[in-house]
């Protein structure tokens, strides 16, 4: 999918996905009628017991479809928030040094969390970051934590810690950049639109023969199929569009400047 239509604001995606559904259900509702209308009319009765099968398969693959992109969702938002938690654990264990050390830990983490927020968020919104690109902020601030000089048992408890919460930021910022390159791939969308091609035209043959009936059948189809593509194209790329994932819980752990 197009990532110009995962940036539109949901108003005008919902737009999209509409005027689609509709205009699609009306050129096969207007290609029925002309076949119905046609010297085989009587070849294209069709019993209503075919609409089950197709129906259940396309409902299925909705479903699994939709389970997908929300696991993705979820996911993004575990990997930010336990990347904001380990930083945070930094952050508060960093008190136990000396001011000068201190301070540049501090320091550190708040260059790692703007270089993410302002860097890395724009970059996981278009696809395009991956594990080749390594922190090197965060980097430093696990070699800085491992080289400090400890004069008693709490500081090295404390450095243990920092560096264990260091290595779980970086764990929770690859599961993040994981996440950030996953999306419904092609060819799902290609068979949800087959399939749901495939539907409205069962709809429209099995009421060929009353075109009114025919035409509410399809629009309700087409309302109902817009909606659920709408709501799995909003949450498609967790980090991309109008709710996507957003950068809060790094914002609000980043250490002040002293």
């Amino acid at each position: 999918m197009s990532t110009w239509i995962h940036n539109l604001p949901i108003w005008q995606m919902t737009v999209v996905m509409f005027v689609a559904a509709c205009l699609v259900g009306a050129a096969i509702h207007v290609v029925t009628g002309w076949l119905a209308a046609g010297a085989h009319r009587r070849s294209l009765a069709i019993s209503p017991g075919l609409l089950s099968p197709i129906g259940v398969i396309f409902g299925l693959l909705i479903a699994f479809t939709a389970a997908q992109v929300w696991n993705d969702t979820e996911r993004a938002n575990a990997a930010v928030d336990a990347e904001a938690g380990a930083l945070r654990s930094v952050v508060v264990l960093a008190a136990i040094f000396p001011d000068e050390a201190q301070a540049q830990l501090r320091k550190l983490v708040r260059d790692y969390i703007e270089y993410t927020i302002t860097t890395e968020w724009p970059m996981m919104a278009q696809g395009a970051v991956t594990l080749k690109i390594s922190p090197p902020t965060l980097n430093r601030a696990l070699q800085f934590a491992l080289s400090l000089p400890v004069s008693a048992a709490g500081q090295q408890i404390a450095q243990r810690q920092i560096a264990v919460s260091l290595e779980q930021a970086l764990e929770a910022r690859r599961q993040r950049i994981l996440v950030s390159r996953s999306e419904v791939s092609g060819v799902k969308w290609a068979c949800l639109s087959f399939l749901a091609a495939c539907l409205v035209f069962a709809i429209a043959l099995v009421h060929c023969e009353n075109r009114l009936t025919s035409a509410l059948a399809i629009g309700l189809f087409s309302a109902s199929l817009a909606t659920a593509m709408l709501l799995i194209l909003s949450h498609d790329r967790p980090f991309t569009g109008a709710i996507a994932v957003k950068p809060e819980p790094l914002r609000q752990v980043m250490p002040d400047d002293r």
